[in-house]
């Protein structure tokens, strides 16, 4: 069942467990449109593209449900995040539960709001398109020219877009999760494209 979720999603319709109101699934279908060109442009394969979209799909899957209701479906590790963060983790678990058996697929989807030191190539590129996409009203000159730099400079994009949520988040006295600075600090270990 699951690749039968994941090809579903891939195809725009998401799971019947799923909450996302109109809104949502419009920013959905703008995050799955980011995916799929990035997808192209760097040359995946039409199976890698199809996954890409489902990540897009499935990311805020459960967005809008109660966090409430969502809190008992994560993780032990996760429940006690933030209720705005809850979704990611829990739309991961449901699709675990459904059996999808993609590790790398479920971490982009369960720390696309935070980041983390693990995600690969997929899990980096939907953090971006999530924070990029065009429906994004805050800053969207910046936002235009990181899309604009997609996916050529997608190393040096990300380290922009986490550096500037880090600061974000400083500067409101926030506190940072562990898996973000983690995923800052793998971020700063890397080779940087220009």
């Amino acid at each position: 069942m699951g690749a039968d979720v994941v090809a579903d999603a891939a195809g725009g319709r998401l799971p019947p467990w799923a909450e996302a109101t109109p809104a949502r699934r419009e920013h959905l279908a703008r995050v799955a449109e980011l995916l799929d060109r990035w997808a192209a442009a760097l040359g995946l394969s039409d199976a890698e593209r199809a996954r890409w979209r489902a990540a897009a799909w499935l990311h805020d899957a459960l967005r809008d449900a109660d966090p409430a209701a969502l809190r008992p479906l994560v993780p032990p590790e996760c429940r006690g995040w933030p209720a705005l963060l809850l979704h990611g983790p829990a739309a991961a678990a449901r699709l675990r539960g459904d059996g999808c058996a993609d590790e790398a697929l479920l971490r982009a989807v369960a720390y696309h709001t935070i980041g983390h030191p693990e995600l690969d190539e997929l899990g980096g590129a939907l953090y971006l398109a999530d924070f990029l996409e065009p429906g994004r009203t805050f800053e969207p000159l910046w936002r235009a020219a990181l899309r604009a730099r997609m996916p050529a400079a997608r190393s040096a994009v990300l380290q922009e877009v986490v550096g500037a949520r880090i600061r974000h988040l400083v500067g409101s006295g926030r506190a940072l999760r562990p898996e973000t600075l983690g995923f800052w600090n793998s971020l700063a270990r890397s080779p940087v494209d220009p």
